[in-house]
């Protein structure tokens, strides 16, 4: 969209936002289908039946991580080699219980092969040993203290994922209430409409990722969606805070030029605001580490889907309503 030149007596950028409307629709509906098909593939998906590939945190089970020695570049591995050495193992069992089933286990290679994951069924201590030792002869040589397991058993993880659950629907059912008490019902409703844009669009992108690359979402992914609904949320108030007092000073003007004053007058705060939140969140992607890395990727695309929203979306939907006086908010 083109910033038009100021007036005479307004010294300020204007955005046409009203003027495009139709194409700031067209350009979330694209995005929303594209992220409803990933969440709805990946619900149908025999091996995840999910809206997302839940992962250890949700699902429980083992993960062994083990990180390899290598000089320059680590020797040639691969996915199968991995996978059939597992299947070989015996595990070590408790009287009367029976050993874990290796087949289903998901092995990913990191670092161009520095790193070995490994997601399996619960393991125990013992257990876990056991497949470390199966492993040394082809992923060798480790680390001395590179290796790591963590277990979480199943009921632990159905904990944390209705914990989860129980999380978000208390979050987005609390800004819920505020804004319908706080707002004009139109208002209120539009507010609403955008964070459930920036939510689902995040969380079809993750879809795609679970499917295409078997990315799997943790409770940190939770975290993310909170801050994410809080974030977009407060930006959509500041706008619509402005589109109310442009009504008070310009209420003899049509509904679309006050909605776009109010827009080009917080246009700069949005942009200043969301680039000095993504500053940190791209330092987190590139030097984060493996444990933040897709925290700060779901945070960094929240953000961005968010400022579309607030700045672009909420208020180009809001001008539907032309007559001045329909959408006054309460106080």
């Amino acid at each position: 969209m083109a910033l038009s030149n100021p007036g005479p007596n307004d010294r300020s950028l204007r955005l046409p936002l009203t003027s495009r409307r139709r194409q700031v629709w067209l350009i979330s509906l694209v995005v929303l289908v594209f992220s409803a098909a990933g969440i709805v593939t990946s619900w149908t998906n025999p091996q995840i039946r999910a809206p997302l590939r839940p992962g250890l945190d949700f699902t429980g089970g083992t993960k062994i991580q083990l990180e390899r020695r290598c000089v320059e570049t680590c020797p040639d591995l691969s996915v199968r080699s991995v996978e059939n050495a597992l299947a070989s193992t015996p595990l070590p069992v408790d009287e009367g219980r029976r050993a874990p089933n290796l087949d289903a286990a998901r092995v990913q290679l990191l670092d161009r092969g520095q790193s070995v994951v490994l997601r399996m069924p619960a393991l125990t201590a013992a257990q876990g040993q056991a497949v470390i030792q199966a492993l040394e002869p082809i992923a060798g040589p480790l680390e001395t203290g590179g290796q790591s397991v963590d277990t979480i058993g199943p009921s632990l993880g159905g904990q944390l994922l209705r914990s989860s659950l129980i999380s978000l629907l208390v979050a987005f059912s609390g800004i819920a209430l505020y804004i319908t008490l706080r707002y004009d019902r139109r208002f209120a409703f539009l507010a609403l409409v955008a964070l459930a844009h920036d939510i689902v669009i995040v969380c079809g992108v993750f879809a795609w990722l679970g499917l295409l690359s078997g990315l799997e979402v943790d409770s940190l992914f939770a975290v993310a969606l909170l801050t994410i609904a809080g974030y977009s949320v407060n930006d959509t108030v500041v706008v619509f805070d402005r589109i109310r007092e442009r009504q008070r000073e310009d209420g003899d003007l049509p509904l679309t030029v006050q909605v776009d004053r109010a827009v080009s007058a917080t246009l700069t705060r949005t942009l200043y605001t969301s680039g000095t939140t993504l500053l940190p969140l791209i330092a987190l992607i590139l030097f984060g580490g493996s444990t933040l890395y897709w925290f700060a990727v779901a945070l960094a695309l929240g953000v961005v889907v968010g400022s579309w929203s607030s700045i672009a979306l909420a208020p180009s939907l809001l001008s539907l309503w032309s007559s001045r006086s329909g959408v006054q908010p309460s106080t």
